[in-house]
């Protein structure tokens, strides 16, 4: 199996020893993205609307690296500091960037270091594949 790791330009530094991404069998994978401004490397300012935002934004980053979009999604996992809280806020972001029919995703209340999101995702970017 041949796996292509990649760092995206667009995208805040990795925080620790990993990539932002991988393809491999037809499928990309990207890293837990936090709500970091590029720019800066900060964690953006507001609630859990502004840094589910911010945290989209850099993973549609990290699929551009590899001419991918947030349409071939097929699998969200996010993780939110407090589920109870802030589902709806989130949820109302997350509509922002996905449409029905919405990859599948699983929310989970996690410890999150300093931030309130973090989202992980599983694209489909093989063109013509056997399965």
């Amino acid at each position: 199996m041949s796996s292509d790791y990649f760092f995206a330009k667009n995208a805040p530094p990795p925080g620790g020893s990993y990539s932002h991404g991988v393809v491999a069998n037809g499928l990309l994978f990207t890293c837990g993205m936090g709500p970091n401004d590029p720019s800066t490397g900060k964690i953006v300012a507001g609630g859990v609307g502004e840094q589910t935002r911010q945290t989209l934004i850099n993973l549609q980053a990290v699929l551009a690296e590899r001419g991918a979009t947030l349409d071939q999604v097929i699998k969200v996992t996010a993780h939110l500091q407090d589920v109870h809280r802030d589902f709806a806020a989130y949820d109302l972001v997350y509509r922002e960037f996905f449409a029905a029919p919405f990859p599948v995703r699983t929310t989970v209340g996690s410890q999150l270091a300093n931030i309130l999101v973090e989202i992980d995702l599983v694209v489909g970017v093989c063109h013509i594949c056997l399965f």
